[in-house]
């Protein structure tokens, strides 16, 4: 299946919203990731993400629709050289491989165009679809923080995955 990572814009509320609002999606993200997710969080995100030039956030397009997201958060002061990934794809698409192509395009872009040296991701221990999303795109596991998150009134394990520019 085709994609596209292209700039997010304000045309891209209707599907942003109807994609984001799901809860299997938002019980694999942090807080700031809102469920319910309303028209107001998808034009604060949409602002929020088109603020930086280049871009360092992205929709997923499919099939002519924004249907996830995809971004590097960098880091600052002793850990300037590292960028932090996240990611989301709408569930009608999960399973399909689009994820791993996603994140692959996402690494090459964020290495030649930002000086960076490690990409990293921090899934949730329960989410095994983007553990084995990053270990096929090339990240290896470097650490796991046992029962250091609380999501939805449980305690998850935090692991954490990079990859590093060759």
């Amino acid at each position: 299946m085709k994609f596209i990572l292209r700039q997010w814009n304000l045309k891209d509320i209707e599907s942003l919203v109807k994609y984001a609002n799901n809860s299997k999606i938002a019980a694999n993200l942090t807080d700031q990731f809102p469920h319910p997710y309303t028209k107001e969080h998808g034009e604060a995100f949409i602002k929020m993400a088109t603020k930086n030039s280049p871009d360092r956030i992205f929709a997923i397009e499919i099939n002519g629709e924004a249907s996830g997201g995809i971004g590097l958060h960098f880091q600052t002061d002793i850990h300037k050289k590292n960028a932090e990934l996240g990611y989301w794809l709408a569930e009608p698409y999960w399973g399909k491989g689009i994820m791993t192509k996603v994140v692959l395009q996402m690494i090459d872009y964020g290495f030649k165009t930002f000086e960076i040296d490690r990409i990293f991701a921090r899934p949730f221990g329960t989410n095994i679809g983007s553990q084995k999303v990053l270990e096929k795109a090339g990240f290896i596991l470097e650490g796991k923080f046992e029962k250091t998150l609380f999501k939805q009134g449980e305690y998850l394990d935090e692991l954490i995955y990079a990859i590093r520019k060759k």
